[in-house]
């Protein structure tokens, strides 16, 4: 029966990814569809062949894995839900203009100290620990800095993917400390150990951000576009006139003060994300637009991205709930163990290392950390490699992954923020993504952290 589950467990990954890739049906529709004919296939069989659960249970058990994964991501459906019309709302009034104007008074058409900055604001917004947070605080703000200078918004992404996986590693973050409870361990003990590698990580996020600097640079970014930024780097006064109805320039320093005190609530977690969301999006509406009819003026304009982005989280949530809970997860994985010859054995924690990234992006954190690693471990035990090795080769490959997998609600924040589908920020980002990974694995060995 393991094989059989492994085999419906690799067709709904490669499926699902192939659809996701091709961008041809929406991911809520592939995300929900693809997962349960299958769930409810491999249930049928697993019923047909003798298993726990009678024939006539198979579908409301298969409903049950879907309500379970669900669960799971409700509270980040709600928050991404808010928080697209929280900073959409922000955008109209055109709080974000005035760090945009400093940004490019400073840096001018300097293509290159924008994606270096792109990437010390995300590193510096990924304090926290949250990957939600880390895009609020960084795409909003330098997405309109983007457009003004001609450039990519896959550089965008690609730049805050980068930081953020890397700075991900502290200890009130969510993967160190998945990866901590498996080793039964201290997470911040577990961090020190990791920090010479994030050293590393740093620094190659800096050098990619140098490296696409220069690539927008040949392709013609920094050249004032649309007539929207002078030579000297100040704004056009031409604004579209629905644009300026909509601008508070009196109260930037209320909208600015919102946001502030939202992002340090955040922070200190001094109460749900998204219910701190909830208030700061009605205070900013009855202070903004005190009228109802621009209040939901402005919630409708922005209504679709937030229910888009909120739906496919929900979705993903099915996915995962199925995967796991029809045992398909594990058996995938033990098969994947199986294929390691027994004179790679002593090599097993390096090969997930390498492939941790791929593996977590279509898995997700909680069933990579608390599903695919102890089986790891117990593998890799057996063939004389420590658990703490395995844990740090498996946990360095993945991390990087954090904002490309359909798993993640920041991938989905992100992508409705700039407005890009999800198979193409994929296509460009992976291949720089895959590499800070495999950079940041080799330097733990090299380092002596991971022993081979």
């Amino acid at each position: 029966m393991n094989a059989i589950l492994a085999v419906f467990g690799f067709a709904l990954i490669i499926i699902t990814m192939i659809l996701l890739m091709k961008g041809k049906i929406s991911p809520v529709v592939v995300l929900i569809s693809i997962p349960t004919v299958i769930g409810l296939l491999v249930s049928y069989v697993a019923a047909f062949m003798g298993g726990e659960v009678p024939v006539g249970q198979v579908f409301r058990t298969v409903t049950d894995f879907i309500k379970t994964g669900v669960g799971t991501t409700m509270n980040n459906a709600v928050l991404l839900m808010f928080s697209v019309l929280f900073f959409g709302v922000m955008s109209d009034v055109g709080v974000f203009d005035v760090i945009v104007d400093a940004l490019l008074k400073k840096a001018g058409n300097n293509v290159v100290a924008i994606t270096v900055a792109t990437s010390v604001i995300a590193v510096i917004g990924h304090l926290d620990g949250a990957t939600v947070t880390t895009v609020l605080i960084t795409i909003p703000a330098l997405y309109p800095i983007y457009k003004r200078l001609n450039m990519r918004t896959h550089t965008l992404l690609a730049l805050t993917a980068a930081s953020m996986g890397v700075m991900n590693l502290v200890p009130w973050g969510g993967p160190t400390v998945r990866a901590a409870t498996v080793l039964e361990m201290d997470a911040n003990e577990l961090w020190m150990s990791l920090i010479p590698i994030q050293a590393v990580g740093l620094v190659c996020s800096i050098g990619l951000a140098v490296i696409l600097g220069l690539a927008e640079k040949k392709r013609g970014a920094g050249l004032a576009s649309a007539g929207s930024i002078q030579a000297d780097g100040t704004k056009d006064e031409n604004v579209d006139s629905k644009r300026q109805e909509l601008l508070r320039p009196n109260l930037v320093w209320f909208n600015g003060l919102l946001i502030l005190v939202l992002i340090v609530s955040l922070v200190f977690d001094i109460a749900q994300s998204y219910v701190l969301f909830m208030m700061a999006l009605a205070l900013a509406l009855i202070v903004n637009y005190p009228s109802m009819k621009m209040q939901d003026s402005r919630i409708k304009s922005h209504a679709a991205g937030a229910i888009l982005i909120s739906a496919t989280m929900l979705a993903a949530g099915a996915f995962v709930g199925i995967l796991d809970g029809t045992g398909m997860l594990e058996a995938m994985t033990n098969v994947l163990l199986s294929l390691i010859p027994d004179f790679l054995g002593k090599y097993v924690h390096i090969i997930f290392g390498l492939i941790g990234l791929p593996l977590g992006m279509v898995t997700g954190t909680d069933a990579y950390f608390y599903g695919i690693m102890p089986l790891v471990i117990g593998v890799g035990e057996s063939y004389g490699v420590t658990g703490i090795n395995t844990a740090l080769a498996m946990l360095l490959g993945k991390n990087v992954s954090l904002m490309i997998s359909p798993m993640v609600p920041a991938t989905f924040l992100a992508l409705g923020f700039v407005d890009l589908d999800l198979k193409d920020h994929i296509k460009f980002s992976f291949k720089y993504l895959y590499i800070i990974s495999v950079i940041m694995v080799f330097s733990g060995v090299l380092l002596g952290l991971i022993a081979i």
